[in-house]
């Protein structure tokens, strides 16, 4: 484990135009608190982590809280560990590991892009055998969610419960839609103005202050003073060219479905009830492989319901907790 210190001050200046701006990740969570009216006392309980797997690459996370990780967060694709920071925050003092999947946030980038679920759950399975070997629950939302399945069936002693964030194996491109619009943009911005438009445009149901704090934690500046994503967007627009019309379950090697129906773990689905990700046939194929499986739609969300409504995903995870105690 290299823990980081979690500096608490902010940055010199807030704009991140300014040649004087310095990014620094635990610095933000002040805004977190305040956007949702949670308790702040000026410091947060939180250090990264990381682990050498097999073939030389280095997975991080961050680890919240000071006792073993009781959960396991896992973001989507184009995301990183951050995205949990409100549900991370309103669950204090839970003990908590939020994974950087490989090519995105601190992870090393894979030579090959293959990011799809099976690798991705190995990576995971890794890092959770370091820092959470104990944990009571596993959640995942979209790429992630797809990786939880996987996890979930090949490494069962390491998952206790499972919960599955607006995604399952019949994702389409077209149901998804909005998603690859948004990822499949442009890589470069020429300033933070620009990107943050951009991600407004496609985010409507996120407050600035979330948009602005979400873009420094995956995007960076360049020494010419413009701005580019961080998580290696070479297999997603690859993906675009070679398979526009199918989805991303449609183009991962293995039996997604029937990594599903082998989790052995008590299952529920999470679906915002303003995405078009999941369907109700999705939700009954879900039921065909998991028929003790319980599905809950969470109110005024999108696809990203950690983003969209971090305080309702934080209740239902403490009770997850709860369940498992």
């Amino acid at each position: 484990m290299t823990p980081m210190t979690e500096p608490q001050k902010p940055a010199p200046t807030e704009n991140p135009d300014s040649a004087e701006f310095v990014y620094n990740e635990f610095s933000h969570f002040a805004g977190n608190c305040n956007e949702y009216a949670l308790p702040w006392d000026g410091q947060a309980q939180v250090t990264r982590v990381s682990h050498e797997l097999p073939d030389g690459r280095v997975a991080s996370a961050l680890k919240w809280g000071d006792g073993p990780p009781e959960l396991v967060l896992l973001h989507g694709g184009a995301q990183n560990a951050h995205t949990w920071d409100t549900v991370a925050l309103a669950l204090r003092p839970c003990s908590i590991l939020a994974v950087d999947l490989a090519g995105h946030g601190h992870s090393d980038w894979r030579t090959d892009g293959a990011y799809g679920p099976q690798n991705n759950a190995d990576d995971a399975a890794a890092l959770i055998d370091v820092f959470a070997p104990s944990a009571s629950v596993l959640v995942g939302m979209s790429l992630g969610g797809l990786t939880a399945n996987v996890l979930a069936a090949t490494y069962p002693w390491l998952v206790q419960r499972l919960v599955v964030i607006d995604v399952t194996p019949g994702v389409t491109r077209n149901k998804a839609a909005e998603v690859h619009a948004f990822i499949e943009g442009p890589q470069h911005f020429a300033s933070f103005t620009e990107i943050f438009d951009r991600t407004t445009e496609f985010n409507p149901t996120r407050s600035a202050d979330s948009l602005r704090r979400g873009i420094l934690h995956n995007a960076h500046r360049m020494p010419d003073g413009s701005w580019e994503w961080n998580y290696d967007r070479r297999p997603i627009l690859q993906e675009a060219v070679s398979h526009p019309e199918d989805g991303d379950a449609a183009t991962f090697s293995g039996d997604l479905w029937g990594e599903v129906a082998d989790v052995q773990a008590p299952y529920l689905l999470l679906r915002g009830s303003l995405s078009a990700v999941v369907d109700d046939a999705d939700v009954a194929e879900l039921l065909v492989r998991q028929p003790e499986a319980r599905v809950v739609v969470v109110d005024g969300a999108g696809h990203s319901i950690q983003g969209d409504r971090p305080i309702e995903l934080a209740e239902i995870l403490r009770q997850e907790l709860n369940q498992a105690t």
